[in-house]
């Protein structure tokens, strides 16, 4: 297995199917658009691939607060289901967690949605503790780009 940055866009589509999993509201026509526009603000897109398909892939971002210091967050992380439990989750995160020490990051974030208990299980094995809790609220849409 290897874990590589997604830099074309056929790589960005090829990691659509996994991606639907746990984005199945992205239609597979905005997908690279909307990878595309997201790396206007640092999004970062790696594929874990077990030639010759993607297995697992992960979005993410370096950032700053004066939360956290210098952070990596990740924004998705998911393993295409015929392929959970075999190592490329943690496999990938553990790339993650590299990639953190090499940008000079201080912590690594996620957030889980409350239903996804098999996650949460996977996180606190692979040394991940929960933090807070994390609130959000709907705005009125401004018929922006990312608009529904």
């Amino acid at each position: 297995m290897k874990i590589l940055l997604a830099e074309s866009d056929e790589d960005i589509e090829a990691c659509y199917t996994v991606m639907r999993a746990l984005r199945p509201h992205i239609d597979e026509s905005e997908f690279v658009g909307r990878v595309r526009r997201q790396e206007k603000s640092g999004y970062r897109l790696a594929m874990a691939i077990e030639a010759p398909e993607v297995v697992a892939v992960a979005g993410f971002r370096i950032g700053e607060s004066l939360a956290w210091g210098r952070f990596l967050y990740v924004d998705d992380l998911v393993t295409a289901a015929a392929h959970r439990s075999q190592g490329y989750g943690s496999a990938l995160l553990a790339w993650l967690r590299a990639t953190a020490q090499g940008e000079g990051c201080d912590q690594l974030h996620l957030d889980s949605g409350l239903a996804r208990e098999r996650a949460h299980r996977f996180y606190a094995r692979e040394g991940m503790e929960r933090a807070s809790y994390h609130f959000t609220m709907r705005v009125p849409s401004s018929g922006g780009p990312n608009s529904p």
